[in-house]
């Protein structure tokens, strides 16, 4: 049995990404125009592939490490996510080629992978 669900991790260059650098460098109406386009892009993404997002998610907060030396607070990369369903790994990149996240807006990339069944279940 295939799996057909993916999660989706939008990936930025941290606050201090060239990316980012370059965003926060633009002069505010710039900025504010840019955002305004990549949301409606965005909003046209959704709309495009609503029959196979099964998640929407949103955006990622500050993020809390939890392991055997206890709970710290840590930076990564990750900004957001989706889950989508789609026929192979192939197909589910294929969604998210020219996104938003990266055409419009400072993120760097988005990450695809297959969502796996739990082993023995």
């Amino acid at each position: 049995m295939s799996n057909d669900t993916f999660l989706a991790v939008y990936l930025g260059g941290g606050k201090t990404g060239s990316r980012m650098a370059a965003w926060n460098a633009l002069p505010e109406a710039e900025r504010r125009a840019k955002e305004q386009q990549g949301m409606a892009a965005w909003g046209a993404w959704v709309e495009k592939h609503h029959d196979v997002i099964v998640e929407m998610g949103g955006p990622l907060g500050k993020t809390k490490k939890v392991g055997t030396d206890g709970t710290t607070d840590i930076a990564n990369l990750m900004t957001g996510f989706t889950v989508v369903r789609a026929p192979s790994h192939e197909a589910a990149a294929k969604l998210f080629e020219n996104h938003p996240h990266f055409s419009i807006f400072p993120g760097e990339a988005v990450e695809i992978m297959p969502v796996l069944p739990i082993p023995g279940r």
